[in-house]
């Protein structure tokens, strides 16, 4: 087993475990959600790439069997995060067949590893059922303090 950073020849490949995860997570994309992923994702992955956007991936005897995201933020300085670097995890996602293997595990470890070495000094995710036991055992806790997280859809 392989753990790496993606590269833009990877695209492709990250087109395609994103459609994967989206449709087990979401069910069947319509083809209006199909077009606009095929129309959005590459030109996104082209962007952001190694930029603000850090793609790690599992493969196995040449097939790429896991994947996970981070995605960098700079914020104003705060004690809760100093270097002002925060990371979001997304779209971690082992193939159905890949499962059970620890892969989830090793591409998040790598993710954390490389994370620190960027001076990203916090990480969050939304955690699955699936995978709220990984997370906890990789440290993850539930945000403490008095302020309640919050969202909403501009369209």
């Amino acid at each position: 087993m392989l753990i790496r950073n993606a590269e833009k020849a990877d695209i492709p490949t990250l087109v395609a475990l994103r459609r994967a995860y989206l449709q087990e997570d979401l069910g069947p994309l319509t083809q209006a959600q199909e077009a606009a992923l095929q129309a959005t994702l590459p030109g996104y992955f082209a962007r952001n790439l190694g930029s603000c956007l850090h793609a790690y991936l599992a493969e196995d005897a040449g097939q790429t069997a896991a994947i996970a995201l981070l995605l960098v933020s700079e914020k104003p300085y705060s004690p809760a995060f100093p270097t002002g670097l925060t990371g979001t995890v997304l779209n971690v996602y082992t193939r159905p067949s890949f499962r059970r293997q620890g892969l989830a595990r090793a591409v998040m470890q790598h993710l954390l590893l490389d994370a620190a070495a960027r001076g990203i000094c916090r990480v969050d995710l939304k955690a699955t059922p699936m995978g709220l036991p990984l997370y906890r055992a990789l440290g993850f806790t539930p945000p403490g303090g008095d302020y309640l997280a919050l969202e909403k859809y501009l369209k």
